[in-house]
């Protein structure tokens, strides 16, 4: 497994595994790397021949009151879990490498990036399609592997690489969790054990919107009380929102169908989570 730091190093790297006509696939992280991101370098060196990871926590995807400075920071722990995976680059630039002095320029998809989470954390989306497109052109990865936890910034990826016409597959792997229930998250690390005990109500109230999918109920605005219902239970945890979305535009729907994604997002004491699930 090769470490490299720099643009240049990343580039040669995977221009040489192409000359020998290699699939490239590229997992791209901030690292504090946990069993949802495994399954992904797993998906990935399932179809590709060369799998590069990347290890960046963005700046531009944060907001001013958020975590930055304290999200958690483990390369050292991180390049042990994939070194057994079999992961052939490793690419750790510092800021300055991907957002040089004076760098002005940001990719924005309009619209979609202003739903879900993007209407809680204005600019997030900004930051992610930014971090996200300079990755591609860095590594020109024939595919790359995201998780559903993150539906939202899923559908924003597909839609930027179909407008701006990369030739990337997206491919998408099912949510990991915990044997609880509880979605893997790098910032589940930040959780008390008692909020641990409370974020178990974002997979719970999903579960109750599902069975209530499966009985029947399709009228959106009901499938959203059952889950402020749950929430309720749990009256420490703030809901953020509570949607039921079309999964590739993220727009509100009326009644819900085989596809449509609920997503929760909630502060659990100061820690911000998300969850979702596909009905159907």
């Amino acid at each position: 497994m090769k470490l490299v730091a720099t643009v240049n190093e990343a580039r040669a790297a995977v221009r040489d595994a192409k000359r020998q006509g290699k699939r490239v696939g590229l997992v791209a992280t901030m690292g504090a790397l946990h069993a949802g991101h495994i399954s992904l370098v797993r998906a990935a060196k399932a179809s590709c021949d060369f799998v590069a990871a990347s290890i960046f926590v963005n700046p531009t995807q944060f907001g001013p009151k958020e975590d930055y400075t304290k999200y958690p920071r483990t390369l050292e722990a991180d390049r042990h879990k994939l070194e057994p995976e079999g992961v052939d680059l490793v690419f750790t630039p510092a800021v300055e490498e991907m957002y040089p002095h004076g760098a002005t320029t940001f990719v924005n998809v309009d619209e979609i990036s202003e739903r879900l989470d993007g209407r809680s954390r204005p600019g997030h989306f900004r930051g992610v399609a930014t971090i996200v497109a300079k990755l591609f052109h860095v590594l020109e990865p024939d595919a790359a592997f995201f998780g559903q936890k993150d539906a939202a910034q899923v559908a924003i990826i597909r839609r930027m690489v179909r407008d701006l016409m990369f030739p990337i597959e997206i491919v998408v792997a099912p949510i990991i969790r915990e044997a609880d229930g509880l979605a893997f998250s790098s910032r589940n690390a930040y959780l008390s054990p008692e909020e641990r005990r409370q974020a178990l109500v974002l997979s719970r109230a999903l579960r109750e919107i599902e069975t209530r999918y499966r009985a029947g109920e399709r009228d959106t605005n009901k499938l959203i009380e059952t889950a402020r219902a749950v929430f309720a239970t749990e009256p420490a945890v703030r809901v953020d929102y509570i949607e039921l979305v079309d999964s590739e535009t993220l727009g509100a729907r009326a009644k819900a169908a085989s596809g449509t994604l609920a997503a929760v997002a909630a502060f659990v004491g100061t820690t911000r989570l998300i969850d979702n699930v596909r009905l159907g």
